[in-house]
This record gives C-alpha cells, structure tokens and sequence, in this order.
C-alpha cells in the first residue's frame, strides 16, 4: 500500500511570478493555466504572473491563483513523468488547497474549482465589512491555551480557533475587538507571541456563515464524483470519498477550524511517511516537520523540483 499523500498549499504561500517556470516548461502545465484563464473569462495568469502583489493578495485571486500553481505541478507530473496522483493513499489540502486536492484527485473539474474559488473568495470578503473582523496567530500555544483565549473574549465578541496548523501555532479568528482581547489574554498567560495578522477578513470562524451559505447554493450547481484516491477533509481530519459528504464539508470548511495539525498526525498514524507539497512554496512541509518529526516532505512547484523528485523515485 502507498505510503505517501499529495498535499495542496493554502492562503500565504502565494507569490507573483508563482507556476511560469512550470507553464514555461511544461505544456500540460501551460494548459492547465489556459483552462483556468478560460473558466474565469479573463487573462488570470498574467495576474499570477505578472500582476501586482496587491492584486494578487485579494482572496478573491489568491485562492484560484494558487489552486492554478498546485494543479499545474500535479499535471505536469502525471503527463510528463508518468507519476499519478491516484497512486497515493491519500491527498489533502489546507483550506483553499483542499479544493486543489479535489480536482487533483479528479472529484471536480479545474475549471469549476477555478470558479467556485473565485466565488468563495469573493463571499469571504463580503461577509464581513472591512475592519470588523481579525485573525491572530497565537505562537507557541496549544490548541487547548487556544481555546482558553477564545473563550476569555467571548464576551466581547466572536472568536475561535480558525487553523491548528501545527504544535505551536494555532490561529484565531472573529471580531477585531474580540481577537485582540484575547491576544492581551495570550500574552498575560504565557503564551509566546501573539500576532495581528494582516488579513482583509476573519477566516474560518462563525462570522463566515453568509459565505458558507453562498457556498452551500454554489456547490448544490456543481457536478462532483468521487475522488480517485480518498481526501483527508480539514473538518474532520479524516478521510472522504463520498461526492455529497464532499459537498456538505466543503461548505462546513467555510466557518470551521482547519485541523491541520489532527490530519498530519492521523495520516501518520496510518502509515503515511512521505508528504509531497504540490504548488508554490514550502508552507506545509515546515509545518508537517513540527507536527510529525519523522514525516518525509518534498516540494513540487518548479521544473527542477519536479525532475528531483522523479530521479529520487527511480533510485528507490
């Protein structure tokens, strides 16, 4: 049985000039770009590519923007090299990414989870006005000291635990008033740092619920099957296959934590060793190092990772 998962990076890990060396190289990854610009009627990967950094950080373009790059490393290793998604025992992905697994995994086309990001985005930032929301990262904290935060500003306000991405760093999520309380709560209880991220909404929390409601009709419209090979959902950091579990998730993801951390650990513990990273960046292999030590974590977002990786499985 595999031993390995395909993961798909989420928002941060996102930079102008992200996927041209693949487009560049690779015409299967060229393509997948080309079916991306089609589906959202305009000339996205220009924005991707050279575009400003300040376009590309509106959500509504970071989360298809970086969907794009993961698809492209994920088709140019199945055409090009052969090497399918499907022969993993797993794919996950981290937030937005787990839409990248999806259509990794063959449960949705590129094109609707191109649209149906673009949409997410856009709902994200509608849902709350500009300046009442917040997110923090608590460093250093547990998930439980986490939720103590929370709960000693809940009378000011939302605030939740959004990301538990790894030992050590937990994100909260909710009110601006409610968030820096409990960060002044964090600081006052031995907590290492807790920082104001600079974010245009309040992710992943119940103030997401207009989103998750667009979402939910979004999703009713889209044609899903199962997945080629089964997808470790962020809700329940456990494995899915099934379309309409997919489907009510997916709209569940919108305004529930993202257990990371829970599915990096259950995956191991199912025997995963190796993690390989498609997209830009190296975000969650330096999270998967602090969660899982023995974890094995390799990168595919240029050509030369992807000819890196190749040669490494010929000389298993």
């Amino acid at each position: 049985m595999s031993d390995f998962a395909y993961i798909f990076p989420g928002q941060g890990a996102q930079f102008v000039g992200m996927g041209k060396e693949l487009a560049d190289t690779y015409e299967s990854a060229r393509a997948v770009f080309q079916e991306i610009d089609d589906a959202l009627s305009e000339k996205f990967s220009s924005l991707i590519w050279e575009g400003s950094e300040e376009d590309l950080k509106l959500t509504a373009n970071t989360q298809p923007a970086l969907m794009a790059v993961s698809l492209a490393a994920a088709r140019a290793l199945e055409v090009e090299f052969g090497i399918k998604i499907a022969d993993a025992k797993y794919v996950a992905g981290h937030s937005l990414g787990e839409y990248s697994a999806l259509a990794a995994a063959g449960s949705l086309s590129v094109g609707d989870a191109a649209k149906l990001l673009r949409f997410r985005g856009e709902s994200m930032q509608k849902a709350v006005p500009a300046g009442e929301g917040a997110m923090a990262a608590l460093l250093g904290a547990t998930i439980e000291q986490a939720e103590d935060a929370c709960k000693a500003a809940s009378e000011t306000g939302v605030c939740e635990v959004a990301n538990d991405n790894a030992p050590g760093q937990v994100v909260i999520s909710g009110s601006k008033a409610a968030v820096e309380k409990a960060t002044e709560w964090a600081r006052e209880n031995g907590i290492k740092k807790a920082v104001l991220l600079p974010v245009s909404a309040p992710f992943h929390c119940s103030l997401m619920q207009p989103a998750a409601d667009a979402m939910s009709e979004a999703l009713a419209n889209v044609a899903l099957v199962a997945p080629s090979v089964p997808v470790y959902a962020n809700v329940t950091a456990a494995p899915v296959s099934d379309p309409e579990t997919i489907r009510q998730l997916l709209v569940e993801q919108v305004t529930a934590t993202v257990r990371w951390r829970e599915s990096v650990e259950n995956m191991a513990g199912e025997g995963i060793t190796s993690m390989i990273e498609c997209g830009a960046g190296k975000v969650l292999t330096v999270m998967n190092r602090r969660t899982v030590k023995a974890i094995n974590g390799k990168t595919l977002g240029t050509p030369a990772d992807l000819d890196a990786y190749v040669e490494a499985l010929k000389s298993n």
